[in-house]
């Protein structure tokens, strides 16, 4: 995935707040970090783009940098804006973005945010799934937890520093703390985030903030994650039981990992957890022998062994050449990866299915206008399993015998991947009910219209 465009929402007030969006499921997702967050800085830290990209997989994710942080307008050294204004500078992304009804990943602070934006506008949320909840400070709550004393988020170094670095980590992701590399990354991370400054501000809205009166108020799914910790206080883990327990319909899942920041240790289980609970199927990170939600497209050249015969082997050999480069280009250019060429045939994926039948169409209309010849097409999204290089699956057969159904210069979608590309543009036509052969139940097909 391309690393996406960073545009600017203008909010009521004059502020301009940045924002991406990127990745092409079906449901639209509000990621919320804590307060310190750059969408750009973000694909420069592998570990946060990996995270983000896997949550892409299944998601169209909205993600922003909150007013004072990362490319928002900073905040000057007096200026701390209320929550309210924090959610009204998340309407003015959602609704620049057409985003009106959407599921809100929320990690650390970024939870009370995202429980005030769901109680003030509940008819724009689907569901609330809130990672480690920083919701309050816990020393207005809890017996036994400390003041800080006036230090910046309880840390004894200037911000921004190698130190403040090094003990924000050993105290909230104590399995990257002892690499050095890792340590100055996040240093320059935080300075990207925010000025001292920002950092203040941030800091005493935080301390300021308490929104557990919000808990009857929330009347969607909710899901409140966390990884438990050594630490008997466990604030973290106290406060998602006790959200749970008060919010209606709410559920408590303890994952896996040492560390805080959903990136880091631990990260897969988070996914594989967001992921369930958006879309019912877990499709998380990729790795040999697991299985993982994309979109094939399988093709083949019309009548291929009769041409060969009229043409002879060397025309027919440069002609399928000429036929693999633009399929080729076509895959490349919508930012598939071919995986398997077979004779006359491609088999490709895509992270989306409108990518997918735009690749197709653009061979299709080209191998027609070129070379003379016709090629048939199959599209279809599901779950797929890559092990040893190889593509393996149910969704394999059916992207194959969906392209088996389909006639000359023809490409048929999967149902799925008609649902799936809504708001593309794209034009499907009813080519009815069909028998794949070796796949259970009877398929609806569509025809993609020029």
């Amino acid at each position: 995935m391309d690393v996406p465009e960073t545009r600017y929402s203008r909010t009521p007030d004059g502020t301009s707040i940045a924002f991406q969006v990127f990745g092409s499921g079906p449901a639209d997702l509000l990621l919320i970090p804590g307060y310190f967050t750059n969408v750009d800085e973000n694909w420069r830290m592998p570990e946060i783009a990996s995270a983000h990209r896997h949550i892409a997989s299944f998601a169209r994710v909205i993600l922003m940098d909150r007013r004072g942080v990362g490319l928002s307008d900073r905040l000057g050294p007096e200026s701390v804006a209320p929550l309210e204004t924090h959610v009204g500078d998340v309407v003015s992304v959602l609704d620049e973005v057409r985003a009106s009804s959407i599921h809100v990943v929320a990690s650390e602070t970024g939870a009370a945010l995202a429980l005030l934006f769901a109680a003030m506008h509940p008819t724009r949320v689907r569901s609330l799934a809130l990672y480690a909840p920083l919701m309050f400070a816990p020393a207005r709550v809890y017996e036994g937890a400390t003041d800080p004393d006036g230090r910046l988020w309880g840390i004894d170094h200037p911000w921004g520093s190698v130190g403040y670095a090094q003990e924000d980590l050993e105290q909230w992701a104590p399995s990257v703390a002892g690499d050095a590399e890792v340590v100055h990354r996040w240093a320059a991370y935080l300075r990207s985030s925010g000025s001292p400054s920002s950092a203040d501000a941030m800091y005493r809205l935080h301390w300021a903030s308490d929104v557990r009166d919000l808990y009857p108020s929330i009347h969607v799914p909710t899901q409140l994650l966390y990884r438990p910790r050594a630490d008997p206080r466990d604030w973290i883990g106290r406060t998602a039981r006790d959200a749970a327990d008060t919010i209606l319909d709410a559920s408590i899942v303890e994952l896996p990992g040492r560390d805080v920041p959903y990136w880091w240790d631990g990260s897969k289980a988070f996914i594989d957890a967001v992921s369930t609970f958006v879309t019912g199927s877990a499709v998380s990170a990729r790795s040999d022998d697991e299985r993982v939600l994309t979109t094939v497209l399988f093709t083949d050249i019309v009548n291929s062994t009769d041409r060969a015969a009229e043409l002879g082997d060397r025309a027919w050999t440069e002609l399928l050449a000429r036929h693999h480069q633009i399929l080729r280009s076509a895959i490349e250019e919508h930012r598939g990866v071919e995986i398997d060429t077979a004779g006359d045939g491609f088999l490709a994926t895509f992270d989306g299915p409108a990518r997918a039948v735009r690749a197709g169409g653009d061979a299709a209309a080209l191998v027609t206008e070129r070379l003379g010849l016709q090629i048939r097409m199959g599209v279809h999204t599901g779950e797929v399993q890559f092990h040893d290089g190889m593509l393996t699956g149910l969704a394999v057969h059916i992207g194959a015998r969906v392209a088996a159904e389909a006639r000359p210069s023809e490409m048929l979608v999967s149902s799925t991947v008609k649902d799936l590309v809504a708001g593309s543009g794209l034009i499907f036509e009813d080519a009815g009910e069909h028998e794949l052969k070796g796949v259970p139940d009877h398929w609806h097909l569509y025809r993609v219209m020029p």
